[in-house]
């Protein structure tokens, strides 16, 4: 398939002259440091590339200030030297068993983020979480498509880590 037929029904000359009118995004580097507020939106179970430690990634994305939408990662290693700081961090989170990473978290879970620089040492910044804290859960927005009542099983967990949290 080419270009021509997959602009064929699409007004294609639209894109072509927005095409050639748009300049190129710039690189998206770091966060600068500071305190941000922002959504936990997931936290998934992972294994490092490097070296395939265990861990739980948690997931951020800012929703005040002038970065709305920019995200940034919490690494979790479940290792026995970063065990005390990983059951810190996730038992914020109302997370009291290893179990409960298997789960999805609630949807709408507020922090208050200190973001650092960290710089490797190929010289790439990168962000760092320093900490955060839950300041509270924000009900999620409508989904208009979204079925009238989600699975009791589904409500239940939801309900129950959500306690847990404040």
């Amino acid at each position: 398939m080419n270009l021509s037929d997959i602009l064929a029904g699409s007004g294609g000359g639209d894109i072509r002259d927005l095409w050639d009118s748009t300049e190129a995004a710039g690189e998206m580097g770091p966060l600068p440091p500071g305190e941000y507020i922002a959504h936990i939106i997931a936290g998934e179970l992972e294994t490092s590339r490097t070296n395939s430690t265990p861990g739980y990634k948690l997931t951020f994305s800012v929703i005040e200030g002038d970065y709305i939408g920019r995200r940034f990662w919490l690494d979790c290693w479940l290792t026995p030297a970063a065990l005390p700081q990983t059951k810190r961090d996730v038992a914020k989170l109302g997370v009291k068993s290893l179990e409960q990473l298997e789960r999805p978290l609630p949807r709408g879970i507020r922090c208050k983020c200190k973001l650092a620089l960290r710089k490797d040492d190929n010289g790439d910044e990168r962000n760092r979480v320093k900490s955060f804290d839950v300041v509270g859960i924000d009900p999620p927005e409508v989904d208009p498509f979204a079925p009238a009542t989600p699975s009791d099983d589904q409500t239940a967990t939801s309900e129950a880590m959500q306690s847990d949290l404040l």
